[in-house]
């Protein structure tokens, strides 16, 4: 029998969080999906505005309306199920969409890409549920002892992101070289014992969350007997019919090869995880033109950035994979098919 996955009052009977992929790529379909199933379906903030009218002219204000509107969405096509929202704290007017979160009714908010130090006041008197992401039990201490100094408070879950992972990584590049010197399981379970202190003093259960290079049935039961309540998987749901972008883009995972998926740079200044397409190889030689910036993350300064992250992101939801930016996990190969929502939770499942 399948253990739930219990936050507080929220109980997804499915222990499966599906990572919030950006730009576009986990929206209200995908997000509703899961969350109808029985998992927690996750919208990225990340230029979720990016196919409005006006976000070329206004793309704050594009971003923030249509972040509203596909939370309501993905409550309402998930019968009320569990929608959660993936925030970086690198992105600009960061308080703003976790204001924007909560008027829309979200269920639980995610951080990660630096310590989420505000959101604690941000949420606060409210039900909303918070989570940050770290790569480590030291990131864990430094946000659990801040949160319980400065805000009297603790989170309600905490997502473990292993080097395996899509998309931006929390680890340097001498790390990333050398992935098989990184203990993960170790630094889980050291984490799992700062959960269970904080909680304690709490009077709560902090559930920990195991991500990042999680793929299929037998990787869930590790991380289940190792001791998580659930696991975060976003590469798997990609080639998926309900997945929110391109046809392109999910069969540029289908299609790949494991030599194809390397580390590259991202231009705000972490190591990612993508296909090593035309892009990249052209970024590789040359830095295209920025013609325009979309003033989106705190550590990126179009003048010296060797590319726009945005439009390559862009381009890909888009489906123009020879010009976009591919993120995708380590296992992203793995995959031969497009799948339902519904094949790939039973998939991820069968073992428990």
């Amino acid at each position: 029998m399948i253990k739930p996955l219990i936050i507080g009052d929220l109980i997804a009977k499915i222990p499966i969080i599906q990572g919030g992929m950006g730009v576009g790529i986990s929206r209200s379909s995908l997000a509703s999906a899961v969350a109808k199933a029985g998992g927690i379906g996750v919208i990225s903030s990340a230029h979720v505005g990016y196919d409005e009218n006006d976000f070329e002219k206004d793309p704050l204000g594009s971003n923030l309306r249509s972040l509203n509107n596909h939370i309501k969405k993905a409550k309402e096509n998930s019968l009320g199920g569990i929608i959660g929202v993936n925030i970086m704290v690198a992105a600009k007017n960061y308080d703003m969409f976790v204001r924007e979160s909560i008027k829309a009714g979200v269920d639980i908010i995610i951080s990660g890409a630096g310590l989420p130090s505000k959101l604690p006041s941000l949420t606060k008197g409210t039900s909303v549920k918070i989570a940050p992401i770290v790569s480590s039990y030291k990131a864990a201490n430094v946000i659990l002892k801040m949160w319980d100094k400065k805000e009297e408070t603790t989170a309600d879950l905490i997502i473990v992101e292993g080097p395996k992972a899509g998309g931006h990584l929390g680890y340097n590049l001498n790390q990333l070289s050398n992935i098989d010197d990184l203990n993960y399981d170790e630094e889980f379970l050291e984490i799992i014992k700062i959960a269970k202190l904080y909680g304690d003093k709490y009077n709560k259960s902090i559930p920990v969350i195991a991500a990042g290079g999680i793929s299929n049935g037998d990787d869930v039961k590790k991380y289940i007997d190792l001791g998580a309540s659930g696991v975060q998987i976003g590469t798997r749901f990609v080639p998926t019919f309900e997945c929110d972008a391109h046809y392109n883009f999910k069969m540029s995972y289908i299609n790949s090869k494991k030599e194809d998926i390397k580390i590259v740079k991202s231009p705000v200044g972490l190591p990612g995880r993508a296909i090593r397409n035309k892009f990249i190889k052209d970024v590789e030689k040359f830095s295209p033109e920025i013609k325009k910036c979309y003033n989106c993350l705190i550590p990126c300064n179009p003048k010296n950035t060797p590319y726009c992250i945005s439009l390559a992101l862009i381009n890909a939801v888009k489906g123009d994979i020879d010009n976009g930016l591919l993120f995708c996990g380590s296992h992203a190969y793995r995959i031969d098919k497009l799948s339902s929502v519904d094949e790939v939770l039973e998939e991820l499942t069968c073992r428990l």
